[in-house]
């Protein structure tokens, strides 16, 4: 038997070694702490983000509320549907109550009670047309009404025939003021309207203040 057959290399005699960390759960530990740690951030990331979003929703609704306040605008008449109406003489002033309303964005005019109340500070404008027919001593004649003070008033009176008065005006207004037209009390003084709305009420926010 050849003995250089069972003769070894050094290298044969070596003990195998196999590199390990030096303490492999604390690098595990140090792994789980730190996902821990990225997943509280992630959920803290996703309380603000939502808290956020739902601020910006609240803060978007109410500028589409603050928008929607300064859009107020209506146009109203007499009379709907053809309808042949004459009102008066009556012995006081009485308000006139506007049921066809064509218009009437931000819902400040009120087709029950013929009141206009303003929901928001700032100037309004306003316009009135009152019609009637003269048979002899009849007139027309309407005033604009800011709360319980009488403003301007549109007038015509003729001998026959038909008639219309018209005014406009410019009014400031505060939070919860009202705005009317009344007939004006006169033996002689009547308001007519028809399918043409000869007698009108309108106004519109210019600005708010």
């Amino acid at each position: 038997m050849n003995c250089s057959l069972l003769s070894l290399s050094p290298q044969h005699h070596r003990p195998t070694t196999q590199t390990f960390p030096q303490d492999l759960y604390a690098v595990l530990r140090e792994m789980t702490h730190s996902l821990c740690q990225l997943k509280e951030d992630m959920e803290l990331l996703q309380r603000e983000t939502k808290e956020q979003v739902t601020q910006l929703k609240d803060e978007v609704d109410k500028l589409k509320q603050q928008l929607q306040v300064r859009q107020v605008a209506f146009s109203a008449a007499l009379t709907a549907g053809g309808q042949i109406v004459t009102l008066g003489p009556f012995p006081e002033d009485t308000t006139l109550v506007y049921k066809h309303v064509p218009t009437n964005i931000g819902n400040a005019y009120n087709s029950n009670t013929g009141v206009f109340t303003a929901p928001v500070r700032g100037v309004y404008y306003f316009e009135w047309t009152i019609g009637t027919y003269g048979r002899g001593n009849h007139g027309a004649g309407a005033w604009l009404v800011k709360n319980s003070e009488n403003v301007f008033m549109a007038w015509e009176r003729q001998e026959r025939g038909f008639m219309s008065a018209s005014k406009a005006v410019a009014l400031l207004l505060e939070v919860g003021d009202v705005v009317c037209v009344r007939l004006v009390a006169n033996g002689s003084n009547m308001a007519y309207d028809d399918g043409s709305n000869h007698t009108t009420f309108s106004g519109h926010l210019l600005f708010p203040m």
